[in-house]
């Protein structure tokens, strides 16, 4: 459901984190949902064999363990996110873009509204226009 929906919405990578592995004693298993999780990849058109499947056990990295499901494979997670999915570009030359997501109203403050920044640069002080 989530490879599906993720192709839905437009995610343009994705990496995969096979969760309790920890609890699994037969390494053909693994390697078993690993295959079937790379051909489901490939049904919904992401790369399914060069697609990041990364094998762990959350609640042993949080306990600090030091096995290969533990700390390592949070770490391996984190190494195939900064190398596989590439850094988003921002067009900074283009004028200031930022959609609002959210109005808050806050006593002695006034009005704050928050956003993500789609397009160009802001600088402290500078004024803004807001449209809508």
């Amino acid at each position: 459901e989530h490879i599906l929906l993720s192709r839905q919405v437009g995610v343009p990578y994705i990496i995969v984190f096979l969760n309790k592995c920890d609890l699994v004693d037969d390494e053909e298993l693994l390697e078993l949902v690993e295959m079937e999780v790379r051909e489901l990849l490939s049904t919904y058109d992401f790369p399914g064999d060069d697609t990041p499947v990364i094998r762990g056990s959350a609640l042993k990295a949080l306990e600090g363990d030091a096995g290969q499901y533990g700390e390592s494979s949070v770490l391996a997670l984190v190494e195939a996110l900064d190398s596989y999915i590439p850094e988003p570009e921002r067009a900074i030359d283009k004028a200031f873009l930022m959609p609002i997501e959210d109005v808050f109203s806050i006593s002695g403050r006034g009005t704050v509204v928050t956003g993500r920044v789609e397009a160009g640069i802001v600088k402290v002080g500078e004024e803004v226009e807001i449209v809508g």
